[in-house]
């Protein structure tokens, strides 16, 4: 994998493209469109990297402010041995619709994915295997779509990640991220908590069942390194610490999420990211009976659950035997199942 930190870094805020959709294409890179599954008038975005050889997919998401990585014309491959699949997120500079801070915004990336699987087949060594990384923003997707899709992702890379919102909000004293927020959630965490803890890794962590890995600068101003620490602390109550790999990066981050990393640190974080993919080249399995938590909806490989609403959150019991759900939520909720 050639790890590029400034994908992450939310650098860049591109201008809103309102030109035809129309696919850009070239050997070894590619800038296409896809269909939303959950809304067939959302046209999405994402930049496709071609391997030289067929390889997994590895799916990306960007910074909080930020946009796919643009087409760049490519006669030759990369060093990557992934098909990387770059999302560009909706309502983002490239793809329709609006944002929802981890609502259905992670529906995209799964679309994405199934999408790859079929136009791309051909650069794709098992369809069955798909690592998701993201640092930034797009760490706050990755611990939420590992507990929203807790069998989808063999392994997940999470790098200086946000794994609360609420208290991401709430102690944004610059009003950087706050703003989006109340627009994307659309409420004050303190008016309801739930709206934010439905889209928080944090209150999805029973759900891991991906190995991870979570790298974060010890001094980070903008993801305070606290997020990956109140992570660890709840993966650890709930038994799933073993699953974890955690890189805390010593005098790193100000501004800059890796502001002031030696060579030697990048040279780490790249290597046991790249090292967290390769090492599990299989899908994860679930128990075919058990408790998840729903942020708004869960997706398995047995079941979908979607509730009403994405600011609710609610505890199921499943037997995927049987084909039974029990669903306990702490305000009134209706949901719907769907069986694979």
């Amino acid at each position: 994998m050639a790890y590029n930190p400034d994908h992450f870094e939310d650098k860049i805020r591109a201008v809103k493209q309102i030109t035809e959709r129309v696919d850009r294409t070239s050997p070894y890179c590619d800038f296409v469109y896809y269909t939303s599954s959950r809304d067939s008038s959302l046209k999405l975005a994402m930049r496709v990297d071609k391997p030289a050889a067929p390889g997994p997919i590895l799916v990306q998401t960007h910074g909080w402010h930020m946009s796919a990585v643009e087409f760049e014309a490519m006669e030759t491959p990369g060093d990557s041995p992934f098909l990387t699949l770059s999302v560009d997120m909706r309502g983002r500079a490239f793809s329709d619709g609006r944002p929802d801070c981890n609502g259905y915004e992670l529906q995209d990336v799964i679309d994405a994915v199934n999408y790859a699987r079929e136009r791309y087949a051909d650069y794709v060594s098992d369809p069955e295997v798909v690592y998701f990384e993201a640092g930034s923003g797009g760490g706050g997707n990755a611990l939420a779509i590992a507990g929203k899709f807790p069998d989808f992702f063999a392994a997940v890379n999470a790098l200086y990640c946000m794994s609360d919102y609420g208290m991401w909000y709430r102690n944004d004293a610059d009003g950087e991220f706050r703003d989006e927020m109340d627009i994307w959630v659309g409420k004050d965490p303190d008016l309801d908590p739930m709206a934010y803890a439905a889209r928080s890794g944090l209150s999805l962590v029973r759900n891991l069942y991906s190995p991870l890995f979570i790298a974060h600068g010890e001094l980070d101003r903008r993801v305070p390194v606290y997020h990956s620490h109140l992570y660890l602390a709840a993966a650890k109550a709930w038994g799933k610490d073993d699953l974890i790999d955690y890189y805390e990066m010593k005098n790193v981050g100000t501004e800059s999420h890796i502001s002031g990393a030696t060579p030697e640190q990048k040279a780490e974080l790249s290597r046991r990211a790249l090292a967290n993919l390769t090492r599990h080249p299989s899908p994860v399995l679930l128990p075919r009976r058990g408790k998840l938590l729903v942020g708004g909806y869960v997706v398995t490989k047995y079941f979908r659950v979607d509730l009403d609403s994405q600011d609710k959150i609610a505890e199921i019991e499943y037997d995927a035997d049987a084909r039974t759900i029990a669903l306990r939520c702490a305000v009134p909720c209706e949901y719907t199942v769907e069986w694979f």
